[in-house]
């Protein structure tokens, strides 16, 4: 599930290249970094070649068990890379400009090292979110059920990161197949001696476990799922303390997406530098794209970052359906990114930084095509109604506020409203947005405003029409409001 965390603008820069002086008596002067200036920019991504594929079995075509992961390369000098100790680890991870790929989308390598500090007695423990409630987004669960043993391996290795003693693999509960799945990848894998004591024959003991969530999403969010693993409901917690301070158990924990945790053995092992060859400055690597709605073959791909959202879509997944001229818009980032008409997506690139310009947001990356036959008001109404369905009810903006969010839209799937209320309801979203304990309430507040900020006319549409074949309820309305 979406890894519900407030959408993270990561502002750090790479040092330019360093100026300088000659010291050599004859040549004094100003000299640059002759790499910089030797390499070009990178302009064009896309498609990603099979070599470079880190999912190589993402439609289950082979044997996903040990065997068969095996012979794809897993597993492969596991060993050597435990014993270059936590530093080389993070230093490779930071390296690749890894970013979150839960949603939120921070530094890997920075949240990782947040972990490693002088132990005070206390085990440290990674947990894995792979509850994926979000709407649209099926990219977790085809690792677990297609590849399990990468995200087992992925464990060992951010556990041995960030000095973890065993990992929580926190699965949604109506994964029955993929739990089933998961579970035996890690018999056979403590049965191989990969995992437990003196895990791959480092001297390092690392225990992984799978806890069967009940299918809330709510429970997707950090400090809920750990609540939730405790064996408490499943309601966020006030931070800080934070979970690298205090999380599951009361004990040092680092909350890590599947997709997250899965691709860093192959970044160890192929160097981070080959992982940063991908996609744009802060939007490095390759990511698992979620493709649905009205395409003429949705799937689940693994593409280069930045790619174009065009590209993407009439590469892997067929073109729009009726082609792109037919496009009314897209959702990028799964149901709780803000929704974007087809003028911007004829040139928005599909990676954190370009899509934050077009206002919107990359998220888990799933991506929900609407063509001109749908009903884009009623569209964001179901999202909606979906969180208010799933808000825990802890903090008042979320949950009085998405209830009465929802009963608007409703009416404005009918067009029973005034046209001032299109400026309330956009004022309320602002109200729930940034002002509750998780990011649900900014989850059910940014589709709202998607819809307003691109397709206004049609609520206004909407309305004008309902005033003219519904008189005496448009005036009823008028009335009481």
């Amino acid at each position: 599930m979406l890894s519900l965390g407030r959408s993270f603008t990561w502002t750090g820069r790479r040092s330019a290249g360093l100026i300088l002086y000659n010291s050599t008596p004859a040549g004094r002067g100003l000299t640059t970094d002759a790499k910089q200036q030797e390499k070009p920019k990178k302009i064009k991504f896309g498609p990603l070649s099979d070599q470079d594929r880190i999912f190589t079995n993402l439609y289950g075509r082979h044997d996903w068990r040990l065997k068969g992961a095996l012979k794809r390369g897993d597993w492969y000098k596991t060993k050597e890379i435990l014993l270059k100790g936590p530093e080389w680890i993070l230093n490779e991870v930071k390296v690749s400009g890894l970013r979150g790929r839960g949603g939120a989308g921070f530094p890997t390598g920075m949240k990782w090292s947040f972990m490693n500090k002088p132990s005070d007695g206390r085990p440290k423990y990674l947990v894995v979110n792979a509850d994926e409630g979000e709407p649209g987004t099926c990219k977790d669960r085809e690792i677990m059920r297609h590849d399990p043993h990468k995200l087992v391996e992925g464990c060992v290795v951010a556990g041995r990161a960030m000095g973890a003693r065993a990992a929580y693999i926190y699965i949604r509960g109506e994964f029955y197949n993929e739990s089933s799945n998961l579970q035996v990848a890690i018999k056979e894998a403590y049965a191989a001696g990969l995992i437990g004591k003196n895990a791959c024959g480092s001297g390092y003991n690392f225990d992984v476990f799978v806890m069967r969530g009940a299918g809330a999403y709510i429970c997707g969010e950090e400090t809920a799922l750990i609540e939730s693993i405790e064996g408490k409901q499943g309601k966020p917690r006030l931070k800080p303390p934070f979970p690298a301070d205090i999380g599951v158990f009361g004990c040092p924990t680092t909350v890590a997406n599947v997709e997250t945790v899965a691709v860093a053995p192959a970044i160890c092992r192929r160097g981070g530098a080959w992982f940063a060859s991908f996609g744009r400055e802060r939007n490095s690597g390759t990511k698992l794209f979620n493709i649905s709605g009205h395409v003429n073959t949705p799937c689940t791909v693994e593409e280069e970052m930045s790619i174009s959202l065009r590209d993407l879509l009439e590469r892997h997944a067929g073109g729009v359906r009726g082609g792109w001229d037919n496009l009314l818009g897209v959702i990028p980032g799964g149901s709780s990114t803000p929704i974007i008409p087809r003028s911007v997506c004829d040139d928005v690139m599909m990676d954190f930084d370009d899509l934050v310009r077009a206002e919107t947001a990359l998220g888990t990356a799933a991506v929900i095509v609407m063509d001109k036959s749908t009903d884009v008001i009623r569209a964001i109404a179901r999202l909606v109604e979906f969180y208010k369905h799933e808000s825990c009810g802890q903090c008042t903006p979320c949950r009085e506020g998405v209830d009465w969010m929802n009963s608007i839209m409703w009416r404005f799937v009918k067009g029973d409203a005034r046209s001032s209320e299109i400026d309330m309801i956009w004022e309320l979203s602002k109200q729930i947005e940034g002002h509750t304990i998780c990011a649900l309430g900014d989850g059910a507040a940014w589709p709202v405003q998607g819809l307003i900020r691109h397709f206004r006319p049609v609520m206004e549409q909407r309305i004008s029409k309902f005033k003219a074949t519904n008189p005496k309820e448009a005036e009823k309305r008028r009335e009481v409001i």
